[in-house]
This record gives structure tokens, sequence and C-alpha cells, in this order.
């Protein structure tokens, strides 16, 4: 996996982090919304502006990328 340039990461708001992190722990839309007390719809959205800012378009590389970058993403 190739490594995301860090003025992508760091486009991410901190919301957007969270659901990062909870994708790459394997819960589903509606488990991230349950958690986070988010319509689905709403993650359905923020998973989108994700998407976009991080240049992917599958789960599975927004995954790869919270593993690889897991210390950036939770503000360390």
């Amino acid at each position: 996996m190739k490594r995301i340039p860090k003025q992508h990461l760091s486009s991410l708001t901190s919301r957007e982090r969270q659901i990062v992190l909870m994708v790459a722990e394997g819960l589903s839309n509606k488990e991230v919304g349950r958690r986070l007390k988010l319509l689905e719809g709403t993650v359905k959205a923020h998973l989108h502006n994700i998407y976009t800012k991080l240049r992917i378009n599958k789960r599975i590389a927004l995954v790869q990328i919270a593993h690889t970058h897991r210390k950036e993403l939770m503000g360390r």
C-alpha cells in the first residue's frame, strides 16, 4: 500500500478520523452510526467526503490506509 500524502490526511476532520478508525475495526456504517449517535446516511456522507479527500473509492483501501497511518489518524 502506498503512503497517502500528509496533506490528504490532515484534511480530514476529527469526526472523519473517528469514522476511518471505526471502519478499520470492521464496523458497518450502521454500527458506526450507533456508536457516534449519527444516522447511517450521515455516516455514508462522511465516508463519501473521506474517499474524496483521500482519492480512493473502495472501503478496503480505506482500511489499508487506516492501518498504515494509524498513529497519524489518532493524532500522535
